[in-house]
């Protein structure tokens, strides 16, 4: 693999795309970010980015899998096939504005990006047309395969495109995630999750003059939180739940008939997320008998924990080490320590290491939907530096870089990265045969089956609502100008 610590022409062709293009780049990312699209509701974000990929050469399948936002987007043909795939999706009640400090809402109370899946959504498309471009000028033989996958904060689009062939022609995949430098790893990266809505049925009366002749659904949902509660010292290390309420009836002098509960179920291996999923429902049918109602389980996802495959990750860590980290400016680095103070985290500033892989990973009790695909076919999930050291995700102070020169810089450098990353697969087979080689012995012993119920439906309706209602002040602020690659 040491030849994959020096530039290539391919590899120095697709840089100078990536550089060419810094500006488009910028404008896409930016572009997410002020969309600010909740999951399965990412609209004008899947239409923006297949644009730019069908225009750049790529043939486009949207609205794959029976998600209306994914999309596959292919170039060139026969093997190897690499794919790369990643999340654009954003939070809710999480709008920030970019480079303040200090809590500000673009739109008060509305979706925003508090992670960075809009910097995903920018490197996978910059790398993609990069990577294309160094294929057709160099005559690189083989298949290069994009996948948009909506939802990742609700864990949905993967397990259900792995489930329906998505990936079955793939030899080997990476998936960008935004984080704080580069890195890479491999082993088990992050934990399993089964997601599923818990709704009991009941009948309403009037609270206040004949509540005995109601079957309170809510009471349900409050009974089986509290045997999930004392459930929860029982439970093995590293398995975790968590749950909010998302029916909990209309007012208070109407005994609910309706009320729904929605947890998510963690732990490190498919086969603990399992059971602590089939305890979740005993514990609800209890509920349920207590309180003379019925309940359903609507099982939105069910992914395995993400893993990462070793030659792959080892490959990535040549490419980022070759690229090196951006160069920050006084400016950016100041930014970074006002916001590290202001969230009271270590202030050290940008990253500028260089991280080494240390054998296995440590696995987080995070999750991710990509999972599924890493048992799929050797995968690696790779980290850019387009965020702040220390800062939490899923809170305000991680969505102050995310439209600023600091996300720009480490998304050109992250593109640079991966495009460099996929051509080294194309121009030596090799690395595509080492990984296939290293994963068959990662996963011995662990045959990979779908956690989904047979069946399942995507939930195309996540979150159609929320954005309703914020769409029409977040377009707005929408940035007028669209990005242009050449």
């Amino acid at each position: 693999m040491s030849e994959t610590n020096n530039a290539t022409p391919e590899k120095e062709f697709a840089d100078q795309y990536v550089d060419r293009n810094a500006r488009a780049a910028a404008l896409l990312n930016d572009s997410i970010f002020y969309f600010g699209e909740l999951g399965m509701q990412e609209r004008e974000t899947s239409a923006l980015m297949t644009s730019l990929l069908e225009e750049g050469g790529f043939k486009v399948e949207r609205g794959i899998g029976g998600f209306p936002t994914a999309f596959c987007a292919t170039y060139g043909s026969g093997s190897p096939v690499v794919a790369v795939h990643t999340e654009y999706d954003s939070n809710p009640d999480n709008s920030q504005q970019p480079g303040v400090t200090e809590p500000s809402a673009i739109v008060e109370n509305a979706p925003g990006h508090c992670e960075g899946h809009n910097c995903n959504g920018s490197v996978l498309v910059t790398s993609a047309l990069a990577a294309k471009a160094a294929m057709e000028k160099f005559g690189l033989k083989g298949t290069l395969k994009i996948i948009g996958a909506p939802a990742e904060e609700q864990l949905v689009s993967r397990p259900y495109l792995v489930r329906d062939g998505y990936f079955d022609d793939v030899d080997v995949a990476f998936t960008p995630h935004i984080g704080a430098q580069f890195s890479a790893g491999y082993g088990l990266v992050q934990s399993a999750l089964i997601s599923a809505i818990f709704t009991f049925h009941g009948e309403t009366a009037h609270a206040g003059v004949s509540p005995w002749k109601g079957r309170d659904a809510l009471d349900a949902v409050v009974l089986m939180d509290v045997g999930m509660a004392e459930y929860r010292e029982h439970m093995l290390p590293g398995t975790q739940c968590q749950r909010v309420i998302t029916n909990g009836g209309q007012q208070p002098n109407v005994i609910p008939k309706t009320a729904a509960i929605w947890w998510y179920f963690r732990a490190p291996d498919a086969k603990g997320a399992t059971a602590v999923f089939e305890r979740a429902k005993k514990v609800a049918e209890g509920a349920a008998m207590m309180t003379n109602t019925s309940v359903e389980v609507d099982v939105q996802s069910a992914v395995w924990p993400v893993r990462g495959n070793q030659t792959l990750a080892e490959l990535m860590q040549a490419e980022y080490e070759r690229i090196g980290p951006p160069e920050w400016s006084p400016e950016e680095d100041e930014l970074a320590r006002t916001l590290q103070k202001r969230a009271d985290v270590p202030v050290d500033g940008l990253s500028r290491k260089m991280t080494r892989i240390k054998g296995p990973a440590g696995q987080k009790t995070s999750a991710n939907d990509a999972g599924d695909v890493s048992w799929k076919v050797p995968m690696v999930k790779f980290y850019f530096p387009s965020n702040i050291p220390n800062i939490n995700y899923h809170h305000w102070a991680a969505g102050v870089a995310l439209a600023t020169s600091i996300a720009h810089k480490g998304v050109v450098a992250g593109s640079k990265v991966l495009a460099s990353a996929v051509l080294e697969c194309f121009r030596n087979p090799e690395v595509v045969s080492q990984a296939k080689a290293s994963f068959a012995k990662e996963i011995e012993g662990n045959a990979f089956f779908s956690m989904l119920p047979k069946d399942q439906k995507p939930p195309v309706h996540l979150n159609f609502t929320e954005m309703e209602k914020y769409r029409p002040a977040m377009r707005a602020h929408y940035i007028k100008e669209r990005p242009q690659y050449s």
